[in-house]
Order: structure tokens, then C-alpha cells, then sequence
């Protein structure tokens, strides 16, 4: 059962490959959707660096023993 999910998965990431490299439509799809998963994920670092600049206090390093 795993073994034809996992055959599955393989050729559905194959066929939608080869949709997304001889599509044009799918590829500006693809790409315009990346752009914007990135400046969310842009617009989310950046809360967070002000929210830990906001604290005020530096949290103190974990020491390793080597």
C-alpha cells in the first residue's frame, strides 16, 4: 500500500513537472504564486524582528560542552 502511494506520489511530482515546463500558463502560475509566498514570508520575518527588537532583552546563548 505505501509502495503504490509512494509510485503515485512519484509520478504525479513527475506529470506536474513536465505541465509546468510545457505550459506557459502553469509556469506564470507557478512563478507569480512563489513571488508571493515569498513577501509573505518577507512581511512575516520582518514582524517578528521588530517584535524581538520590541523586548529589549537579548536572550542569553545555550552553552555547548565540546
Amino acid at each position: 500500500m505505501e509502495k503504490m502511494f509512494c509510485i503515485g506520489v512519484a509520478l504525479g511530482a513527475i506529470g506536474g513537472a513536465l505541465l509546468v515546463a510545457n505550459s506557459y500558463k502553469a509556469r506564470s502560475l507557478v512563478k507569480k504564486s512563489q513571488a508571493e509566498i515569498m513577501q509573505k514570508v518577507d512581511e512575516m520575518m520582518d514582524e517578528r524582528l521588530k517584535a524581538s527588537e520590541g523586548d529589549g532583552e537579548e536572550k542569553p546563548e545555550k552553552k555547548t560542552k565540546k
